[in-house]
């Protein structure tokens, strides 16, 4: 038994060290918020986003993606097309961090041990935690910060195309949503601890935002063998 376990482990050895091959690197793009204040216009980048991601590439057909991804989160009533929200004439600038882990699946094959220039359409999911500023909204319609922050859970569901470009770089075009398990980011619902009764807008409805931009990755790590053997 002893040997057996001896053998298949260094069994898994061999296959992920020649199977591997990492990507590294950043992002850099816009993004909008979806939600009861601002634009309803679902691609709509208004404020800068910056971050940083790894891939883990199982197979020339899919990987395991991480990153995190900071912006200053921008909407403004004056910007929507609804005239009563024109009125209204709410603004909201929140920070926004986010924390991500999921998978990346390639429409057609995408192997780096390919000597020529690749490119594949792709999509992405998984979950993510999201820390945001808590604001409210008293009778003067001003946000106002309840000094805390919050975290929520929510769903990434992104569309891009990546294609090789010069030695060991990837280059990708994605624009993603995220959907998530709070209605409280803009400040229509309040928390708890703001003791604050005045809520506007749908509040059936959690928020969404997006993020649209490219990505810019350096591989390393064992050239990738999909075969078995």
């Amino acid at each position: 038994m002893k040997h057996l376990i001896v053998l298949v482990i260094s069994v898994l050895t061999i296959h992920v060290s020649h199977a591997q091959i990492n990507e590294i690197g950043i992002y850099v793009g816009g993004s909008n918020f979806i939600g009861d204040l601002g634009s309803t216009k679902y691609i709509a980048p208004n404020a800068p986003a910056l971050g940083f991601l790894y891939k883990w590439n199982a197979s020339s057909r899919h990987s395991w993606r991480a990153s995190v991804i900071y912006s200053d989160l921008k909407a403004m009533d004056v910007d929507a097309d609804d005239p009563r929200r024109i009125q209204r004439g709410y603004e909201f600038d929140s920070n926004l961090l986010e924390v991500s882990l999921g998978m990346e699946f390639t429409f057609t094959e995408f192997n780096l041990h390919n000597e020529r220039k690749i490119g594949a359409p792709y999509l992405h999911t998984g979950l993510v935690a999201t820390k945001f500023d808590n604001y409210y909204y008293p009778a003067n319609g001003i946000q106002t910060s309840e000094n805390v922050s919050s975290w929520t859970l929510g769903i990434p569901m992104t569309l891009g195309y990546k294609a090789t470009f010069i030695d060991n770089i990837v280059i990708g075009v994605e624009v993603g949503a995220r959907y998530t398990f709070t209605d409280e980011i803009e400040g229509s619902t309040p928390s708890e601890a703001s003791n604050q009764p005045y809520r506007f807008g749908n509040i059936n409805n959690n928020d969404w935002y997006m993020f649209s931009g490219i990505t810019l990755t350096y591989t390393f790590g064992e050239n990738p063998c999909y075969c078995v053997n």
